[in-house]
């Protein structure tokens, strides 16, 4: 049909047993070939290896039972005090502070000074979120996200950031025994803190311990010190059985806490009115007559006093956050926290606000000292609300807490990698449980031709299949015969599934979907509605993100198949400022295909498709991702490059790498749980529908079609199956997009849902990975369309608000195994640059906040070489390294019919000459030893982990009888077989250092061949390139310096620098 003779491969493909040696030709001869017809050119051989002493031996062992009980997360029993050692200084480009002392094997953040921490640093970051700057940055949510789609530019004129943030803890609450009771009443609830202090329970901070400036409310701006410098509590009014914790100042040092924080807070008393204002209105209102004050008055009779609620802040970055109660001054929360840490901090503190209308004003602050609970200490208590001169907000103002802290070492849920046996309860703390049966499919690409990838070879000499992605999505809509779920970020009618199979190759998606709802078959099409997107009385509009959903709804209008266009919407209950962000820059990114399928028998199941599933055009690729080849082929209507404006003709093609996977077993219910609920949100009735007793019968009830088995009608699963599965299913998301979370945030903890200010969030993806992190003990390795996150412990823009943890736990892994004088490796894959014009400011600014990433991991493994002496032995590449795709054609390939080349110094016709293009990473997994998975919609960044901002779903997966702890050797499954298989896709071979990605040999190796590569892209000359793994175009030096390569300081062809550049106010589009 095409060039594509996939069973005419000249490209070799060594496998599984007899690799030749690294010093021989890497690309030999054999009988994987790739496609097309090539003529014989050299291709430049990869170096041999480095040689390197033996392997590092790994003791294992079987799981214990996990003591505790899901899905609450596990407590650790309380630590024993480490030993602290004095410490060399560091120093801080934003808060120059010597600490005397660190831990050892704990390593102070990039380029900062462990001095006195300055409280003027630790508070301002509270101060600069309570401002109603229309584009200031968040910190009291845990902040924005990178831009996750092309081209953005156009959004930043438009960008409104709230100055309330919706936040939630970085984790899921989950007590770790039975809820307490909340109370309603002033009376003292129940609680871990008792009303009366223990005597002499004090806490004590020696003077000097803050400096000026801090924590400005809108009200009181004054610039007076945040703390006084008495040495005791003053002024304030002690109520009936309680005693009050004095404040004292005390000598603060930054320390490192990882591992997590068991956090209660309980309650408050005697908080200050911050609506005095709207109070006196009220009452001058109440003079009036009383026709005049129903009109004027409105709300304000029910809004009179404060409507506080708490954030959780550590190092600037918020890791949790109450719920808002309404007009009180003595708010009970009675709400439970266990939240996973990485964060270098002098203090935790407590920051009291009152939600307003228009934002958040701050009320006071409690600061606990980190060297409080360092050892492990439960420190708890009442403690004074303190305003920005160091003194009670209020007198009498106290808060009533109480905290505890686990190290890493002391959790060991984390040691041993995912659990063996029955036992075994996945990731605690989320909404959806581990749901053990099934099977799991694992897809690279849209389509993987037969024949295009070499044999791999599993345990119980099973070979490992390449799955074909859009043909199984073809043939499971054509075989369904109730129902057809899909949700996109962009769904196209017009996109062609499938490309090689005669008949099958014209029909379009459209087509088809029409066709099946003719035959009864229910098809429901929830699809994100881009504001930019409009058709009003015959004027059409594309939108910026192109994403098509105006055709696409048009397109089925006047047939049976329903299309709901679904904005992304703030609640209500947001400001106004936060209600046009979240509508403007963020969407709904969610991409699944739900069917129901044979389950034999005569009856029916759900099975789910899930990944970087864009139905839409530019999608469709194969591994060998070509640029010109197909033009007037597989790609004929369906040229993709956003890169380029203006005249296309003969330019290259976006080549498209994705990772995706089929769920077939109970986890698919779960997927389908999600679409109901989304679907329920998006149908709610609005104006006289409400009136209606059921206003939407679209959804089908599964549990009234008795051929669609349930949930429990799946068999039991054994463990000893070598092809069994166990998968969890988890989201970002928060109760603006679905219905069936609970109405009162207080029920919120039964389901594992985080609280923002005035909603709730599932956070489960971030979770997720979080928890494998941590748990990995050999090697992770990711593959990204974006990598920005843990700002908190950069050396500047500290504040940005891009607090997701995974950079830092990476970082900290490598940096724990260093300490252990153990291997580990990491290996990251992202676009050469984020979809765009790469010189654009949206595109330059996320190119920056990956290059701060990139920085602070690479130092924080620096500075653990020093620590364990061994930076003269290895350098940080050898744990860490960060790669992207990209791919050359040589002329021989071109089509007579491309049309006229593009002006000749334009980045179109640059890439037409120099015949390259990058290979666009559209992926987002992670794979971690070999033995789990995640994959899904979710970017590795704040929008995507977030929970209220971009909609996510992804899957975590596992085969029980594939586990280091179960085999005590390496894994060798099916997730094995799928990394082995992308390092085929983007190496063009298969070594056998390949099977020990942890090895220093292979990481070395890796390293060595993605150098080849890059050579081979960025010269002058044109060669096919058979690999397509390109090591990132940056030089990190032995010390962790992270610097642009030496004379190419931007992209080929297209231009842009390569770390990015930012200028202009910080927002949340780009992070």
């Amino acid at each position: 049909m095409d060039n594509y003779a996939y069973n005419n491969n000249q490209y070799s493909y060594p496998y599984h047993h007899g690799y030749p040696p690294p010093n021989q030709d890497p690309y030999p001869p054999s009988p994987y070939q790739y496609p097309y017809n090539s003529p014989q050119y050299a291709y430049p051989s990869y170096p041999p290896p480095t040689s390197h002493s033996g392997p590092i031996d790994y003791p294992h062992s079987h799981y214990g039972t996990i003591p505790y009980a899901y899905p609450p997360y596990p407590v650790s029993p309380n630590p024993i005090p480490p030993s602290i050692q004095h410490h060399g200084s560091f120093r801080n480009a934003s808060s120059p502070y010597p600490y005397r002392q660190s831990l050892s094997g704990h390593h102070p953040p990039p380029e900062t000074n462990p001095e006195l921490h300055s409280r003027h640093n630790t508070l301002s970051v509270h101060t600069r979120h309570e401002s109603t700057s229309a584009l200031g940055a968040n910190t009291d949510g845990i902040p924005s996200n990178a831009s996750a789609y092309p081209p953005s530019d156009d959004h930043l004129s438009n960008l409104h950031i709230s100055d309330s943030h919706p936040t939630a803890s970085a984790s899921p609450r989950a007590p770790s025994g039975p809820p307490l009771p909340a109370s309603t009443s002033t009376t003292e609830p129940q609680s871990p803190v008792y009303g009366h202090a223990t005597p002499g329970f004090l806490y004590g901070y020696p003077n000097q311990s803050f400096s000026e400036g801090a924590y400005l409310g809108r009200v009181d701006s004054s610039n007076h010190s945040v703390f006084s410098h008495t040495g005791s509590f003053n002024g304030s009014i002690q109520s009936k059985g309680m005693q009050v914790v004095p404040y004292q100042k005390s000598s603060t040092r930054v320390l490192l806490l990882h591992g997590n924080l068991d956090i209660w807070v309980c309650d408050a008393k005697n908080l200050p009115n911050m609506d005095w204002f709207l109070k006196t209105l009220g009452n001058v209102f109440g003079r009036l007559p009383v026709s005049a004050t129903n009109k004027i008055e409105g709300h304000m009779q029910r809004k009179i006093t404060s409507d506080p609620y708490v954030s959780i802040a550590i190092g600037g970055a918020v890791v949790g956050r109450t719920f808002v109660i309404n007009n009180s001054e003595n708010p009970v929360w009675m709400q439970h926290f266990y939240v996973p840490v990485a964060h270098y901090a002098s203090e935790v503190h407590f920051v009291v606000k009152d939600s307003d209308i228009v934002g958040s004003q701050l009320i006071g602050v409690v600061p606990i000292p980190v060297e409080q609970i360092y050892l492990g200490e439960k420190i708890e208590g009442i403690f004074p609300v303190l305003n920005n001169s160091g003194k009670p907000c209020k007198p009498g103002a106290v808060l009533r807490l109480s905290i505890q802290y686990t190290p890493m070492e002391k959790l060991s849920f984390y040691h041993h990698g995912v659990g063996a046996g029955p036992d075994y309860l996945g990731v605690p703390g989320t909404y959806f449980p581990l749901r053990k049966g099934g099977t799991v499919t694992l897809y690279q690409d849209g389509h993987v031709p037969h024949g295009c990838l070499p044999n791999l070879k599993l345990d119980q000499e099973t070979t490992y299949v390449h799955g074909k992605c859009w043909s199984d999505i073809f043939d499971a809509i054509r075989q369904a015969r109730r129902l057809i779920y899909i949700t996109g970020w962009s769904v196209w009618y017009k996109v062609r599934l499938v490309r090689d199979a005669g008949p099958a190759s014209s029909c379009t998606l459209g087509e088809i979907l029409k066709s099946k709802s003719q035959e009864g078959v229910r098809v429901l099409l929830l699809i994100w509605d881009d504001p930019t997107s409009r058709s009003i009385l015959g004027y059409k509009t594309d939108g910026v993100m192109q994403t098509h959903d105006e055709e696409t709804r048009r397109f089925f209008k006047h047939s049976s198949v329903q299309v709901l266009l679904c904005p992304r919407n703030a609640g209500k209950s947001h400001s106004w400022v936060k209600q046009k962000e979240v509508g403007t820059i963020y969407t709904h990114h969610q991409k699944t295909v739900i069917v129901d399928a044979d389950a034999g028998g005569n009856k029916r199941k759900i099975i789910a498709f899930l990944g970087g599933l864009d139905l839409c055009d530019g999608r469709y690729d194969t591994p060998h991702h070509p640029l010109f080849r197909t033009l007037e082929t597989v790609h004929k209507d369906d040229y993709h490059n956003p890169t380029f404006t203006g005249n296309v003709a003969g330019c290259p093609r976006e080549p498209w790498h994705d990772l995706h996977c089929r769920i077939d077993g109970p986890a698919a219910y779960d997927v389908l749980v999600n679409f109901e609920e989304r679907w329920f949100k998006g149908k709610k009735p609005r104006a006289i529908n409400k009136l209606k007793m059921s206003y939407d019968d679209a959804l089908l009830r599964i549990e009234r079609i008795p051929d669609i088995i349930g949930v429990s009608d799946f068999p039991k699963v054994n463990d000893n199956d070598p092809e069994a599965w166990h998968v969890q299913i988890f989201r970002s998301i928060d109760s603006n997009s679905v219905k069936g979370f609970p109405k009162d945030p207080k029920d919120a903890t039964r389901k594992n849902l985080v609280c923002g200010k005035n909603l709730l969030i599932d956070m489960s993806i971030h979770t997720a990975y979080v928890k494998a992190i941590r748990a990995a003990q050999h090697f992770i390795y990711i593959e990204n369309q974006y990598f920005i996150g843990s700002s908190y412990n950069w050396n500047s823009y500290k504040d940005l608000g891009a607090n997701n943890l995974i950079p830092m736990e990476i970082a900290l892994k490598i940096a724990s195994k260093i300490k252990a004088n153990e291997r580990f490796a990491a290996y990251i894959v992202v676009p050469m640059w984020p979809e765009g014009v790469p010189t654009g400011s949206a595109t330059q600014r996320i190119l920056f906040w990956q290059h701060k990433t990139m920085q602070m991991m690479y130092q924080t493994i620096y500075r653990a070489l020093v620590e364990a002496g061994l930076e003269g032995a290895f350098s940080p590449q050898d744990f860490l390294n960060f790669f992207c795709l990209g791919n050359r054609e040589v002329d021989g390939f071109v089509s007579s019919g491309l049309g006229s080349p593009s002006t000749a110094n334009t980045p179109q016709g640059l890439s037409r000459r120099s015949r390259r293009f990058m290979i666009y990473v559209h992926s987002k997994g992670m794979i971690v030893d070999d033995e789990y998975v995640i994959l899904g919609s979710a970017n590795i960044n704040q929008r995507s982990m977030e929970g209220t901002r971009d909609t996510e779903i992804a899957m975590g997966a596992y085969q029980p009888r594939h586990t280091w702890a179960r085999n005590l050797s390496n894994p060798h499954g099916q997730i094995y077989g799928y990394r082995m298989s992308l390092w085929a896709e983007h190496l063009g071979v298969v070594e056998d250092c390949f099977t020990q990605p942890e090895s220093i040999e292979c990481v070395r190796r890796v390293k060595q061949m993605s150098e080849m590569n890059w050579k081979q892209f960025a010269a002058d000359e044109v060669t096919e390139m058979r690999g397509h793994l390109l090591k990132y175009p940056v030089e990190v030096d032995r010390k962790g310096k992270v610097r642009p390569l030496p004379g190419c300081e931007t992209f080929p062809d297209v231009g842009g620098n390569i770390v990015g550049s930012f200028l202009g106010i910080q927002e949340n589009l780009t992070i």
